[in-house]
């Protein structure tokens, strides 16, 4: 596997390979850059088919959150983790203190924090051995209230900049992936008076939303075909793609999945459809807005992080506008207005 020669390898400053026999941890750490701080990003468990899948999503994750990162205005470099196998089957304290010696032996250059299959008390265990995680409970605590109300207010950007409001009320929304983050956005949507669709490999979580919410429940691969207002993503990446842009109805995508364009010539493709994108990594960003309140000099604010994710709406809104001024798809400008910001500083 020979990685600097990897599509997804884009300069990154440390790709580092991390066993521990004892424990069975087998990990990989990506930090992608440096600049505006240290690389902050989440650590992820997933029972990937190859060693080099594990590879690839830890690059294109890094590179996301160098992007999240500068777009919502944090003093944060790029980084990402991704512990290999299935969380039901080999979480244990040992694997996690192991992972936390891992990320001690990198002084700083990287904090990681929860992310899929990875909750808070994953993350307490690693601090056993480490200082250099965050999203503990006691401080910050869970980020998912914060990147699903984030993305409920990107849904309303979307909105407003489409069809001039932001009135919820008797919008369709196909939400895929019913995790943590995606429970909250549908509490969100429903309050406001969206009709849901939903799916989810767990059927259980698909009871609750539709129980909770007067969902509907569909078919995994029928989410993609409902006549729609918005198609929401909200498990793991690259739904959008040549099968499925052919089958969307929706006019707006806008979910809380991370790499959701399976390539980047996708977004202009469903530029010229006439969807509007809400790039993934601006949208998402609540949760990583309310980590760095963790960091903050006079101590940890909700309501300093919640005015912080707020902003989402305007760094959306100002997207929307250039794409459209520029005729160019909403993550090519969401891409030059990161550079810009790690170019010119905060």
């Amino acid at each position: 596997m020979a990685v600097f020669n990897k599509v997804d390898f884009d300069n990154h400053e440390q790709v580092v390979f991390c066993s521990d026999k004892e424990s069975g941890l087998k990990a990989i750490i990506a930090v992608h850059n440096t600049k505006l701080g240290p690389a902050v990003g989440g650590c992820r468990m997933w029972d990937y088919t190859t060693d080099e899948d594990a590879v690839t999503d830890a690059l294109r994750l890094s590179k996301g959150m160098t992007y999240k990162n500068a777009v919502a205005r944090l003093p944060f470099g790029g980084g990402k983790s991704v512990i290999i196998g299935n969380a039901k089957e080999i979480k244990s304290e040992q694997l996690f203190r192991a992972f936390g010696r891992q990320l001690e032996r990198l002084s700083g250059s990287y904090y990681s924090a929860e992310d899929v299959n990875i909750t808070c008390d994953d993350v307490a265990i690693m601090n056993k051995e480490t200082n250099y995680v965050l999203g503990l409970e006691g401080k910050s605590g869970n980020p998912s209230p914060f990147t699903a109300y984030g993305t409920f207010l990107g849904i309303k950007a979307a909105l407003q900049h489409q069809r001039g409001h932001q009135d919820l009320a008797g919008i369709k929304v196909a939400v895929q992936g019913l995790g943590a983050v995606a429970y909250g956005l549908c509490k969100h949507l429903h309050e406001a008076g969206a009709t849901l669709f939903v799916t989810d490999i767990n059927e259980q979580a698909v009871e609750r939303v539709v129980n909770d919410f007067n969902a509907t429940a569909v078919g995994i691969d029928e989410i993609y075909d409902l006549d729609v207002d918005v198609y929401a993503p909200c498990a793991l990446g690259a739904t959008v793609n040549d099968t499925t842009i052919p089958r969307l109805k929706a006019t707006i995508i806008a979910g809380c999945a991370n790499n959701q364009l399976a390539e980047s010539r996708h977004g202009e493709i469903i530029r010229e459809k006439g969807i509007l994108y809400a790039p993934d990594y601006v949208i998402n960003a609540g949760g990583i807005i309310n980590v760095y309140y963790e960091t903050a000099p006079e101590g940890y604010s909700a309501e300093a992080s919640t005015k912080h994710v707020e902003g989402i709406f305007d760094t959306l809104t100002e997207i929307f506008a250039r794409s459209e001024k520029e005729q160019k798809s909403t993550h090519l400008i969401a891409d030059e207005l990161a550079l810009e910001i790690i170019e010119n500083g905060l």
